[in-house]
């Protein structure tokens, strides 16, 4: 698996990326408003290039969060693997815990995310009607016909790649 940082990458082609999956680079949650195409992160690339995966973090203190992960093809071991890229990465910062926020619709992601020892440890109620103000396009029905409502925060502590 060809995984790179995304300061390898075009801009230009985070940005597509962005735009194509999420409709834009703008991601609005409850701890900001972010530039998905400026973060740090990494990607899965394909034998051509594409990109396959990627995943956008954020250090805050002693905490890395984790702002987006998409992988384009399920069950390939891609979103595990940027996982554990960006759980090294943390380690080697200094990290004691790593946080991520998701939409009350999204049970594939709950099921990934607790399969990899996170824990759930917030629910901010109604924290999407509060995004749409910001970004309306944000829709109102999500997976399974599931109104997306309420955002969920799991966290998960560092454990020690070395420095």
């Amino acid at each position: 698996m060809n995984i790179v940082s995304l300061e390898r990458l075009p801009r230009k082609k985070i940005t597509h990326f962005f735009n194509q999956h999420w409709g834009s680079v703008e991601m609005v949650i409850s701890s900001g408003v972010y530039d998905c195409a400026s973060l740090d992160g990494f990607a899965v690339l394909n034998k051509d290039n594409g990109i396959t995966g990627l995943i956008t973090y954020v250090f805050k203190d002693a905490e890395c969060e984790i702002i987006s992960l998409d992988s384009l093809e399920e069950k390939k071991g891609i979103g595990t693997s940027l996982m554990e890229a960006v759980e090294k990465v943390a380690a080697q910062n200094g990290c004691r815990r790593i946080t991520l926020i998701t939409t009350n619709d999204n049970l594939l992601a709950l099921k990934f995310y607790q399969k990899r020892g996170f824990r759930i440890s917030t629910i901010h109620r109604d924290a999407v009607e509060k995004a749409r103000r910001i970004k309306p396009e944000i829709p109102m029905i999500g997976n399974d016909g599931i109104p997306i409502r309420d955002e969920i925060e799991l966290e998960k502590g560092v454990t020690g790649y070395g420095k």
